[in-house]
């Protein structure tokens, strides 16, 4: 099947100048909220109802489109995980990126938009504070955190990739890999500030949560409108009274196969210090270290991968 499927991308100009904006959806094949989303504010476009007054958007339904059609968060892996181009593609996403990356790199600012299985309130996930270091260099944290603040969410995360790669330097320390291994930690946000812009995602809501498409919707119209592409008032941001901004401190390895979880947890549930998160293969109790909130437990993990992270409550944003 993979053979007959075509990549898609529409592209709309304004006559003024403006930042070329680029909107992803359907990442991964089950999460169709922003791919709704798309549709419907092209509709409106195309329509006449809404127009494209200065620089451009790119909407990309359907990013996937093998793991779309078969309803499935990956076609033949996750796509949001060492996405680079690849002269010798292997397999499917591989041919994505190859198509993918270059359109990324042609553009200013992403949003790419996602959901989630557990049933919680939507969040955007954003990059790292302004840096020079080799991990993520980045120079448009105001850019971007402004952007964040006026998507119409209230919950704001960061700190996955340094501490993703933290995770990395422990478990392959002194291993010639590590290079190889934070190139996984690399999806469309992280390519995108590689490649000289900057990016957000966007977790709608839960998957089947029939309010997702909408919080999408909103999310581009607010994105529109704020990068002036639009005649429409500003979005009025939302102030640090109203926002919860955590920031991912750690990540704990499943250390064998026998370790597991004493309870089912989903992403935001909050902990105390101390508190029982799981036991290890040898009846050794884990526990939270600080307050914290956990977030992504994957009660699949295998042995030496991520297992979950904790979070804690960011003093600023």
């Amino acid at each position: 099947m993979s053979s007959a499927l075509h990549f898609r991308s529409v592209n709309y100009t304004g006559q003024g100048s403006g930042p070329r904006l680029i909107i992803t959806g359907a990442v991964h094949g089950n999460e169709t909220c922003g791919t709704k989303g798309i549709q419907r504010v092209m509709a409106e476009i195309d329509s006449g109802a809404l127009a494209i007054l200065a620089g451009s958007v790119t909407f990309v339904p359907v990013t996937n489109p093998l793991a779309y059609a078969k309803g499935v968060r990956s076609g033949e892996r996750n796509l949001n995980r060492n996405l680079f181009p690849n002269d010798k593609p292997q397999d499917f996403e591989d041919r994505i990126a190859n198509w993918l990356c270059p359109l990324l790199g042609r553009h200013d600012v992403l949003l790419d938009l996602h959901s989630f299985n557990a049933d919680s309130q939507p969040f955007v996930m954003v990059g790292p504070r302004n840096n020079d270091g080799p991990l993520q260099p980045f120079q448009q944290e105001e850019k971007e955190r402004a952007l964040a603040r006026r998507l119409g969410v209230r919950r704001f995360v960061d700190g996955w990739l340094q501490t993703y790669g933290a995770g990395v330097q422990r478990r392959l320390a002194g291993s010639d890999q590590v290079g190889l291994v934070l190139r996984y930690g690399v999806g469309t946000t992280e390519y995108m500030r590689q490649a000289g812009g900057y990016a957000l995602t966007l977790e709608c809501g839960q998957h089947a949560d029939p309010a997702a498409p909408d919080v999408a919707y909103r999310a581009i119209i607010n994105t529109l409108a704020f990068l002036g592409c639009i005649d429409a008032p500003p979005p009025v941001p939302i102030t640090d009274a109203d926002m919860e901004a955590l920031n991912m401190v750690v990540v704990h390895d499943k250390l064998d196969a026998n370790d597991r979880f004493i309870r089912s947890w989903s992403s935001f549930d909050t902990v105390k210090e101390g508190e029982q998160i799981g036991v290890r293969a040898d009846g050794t109790p884990v526990t939270a270290e600080f307050d914290a909130y956990i977030l992504f437990p994957d009660v699949n993990a295998a042995a030496n991968a991520e297992w979950y992270y904790l979070a804690r409550v960011s003093p600023s944003f």
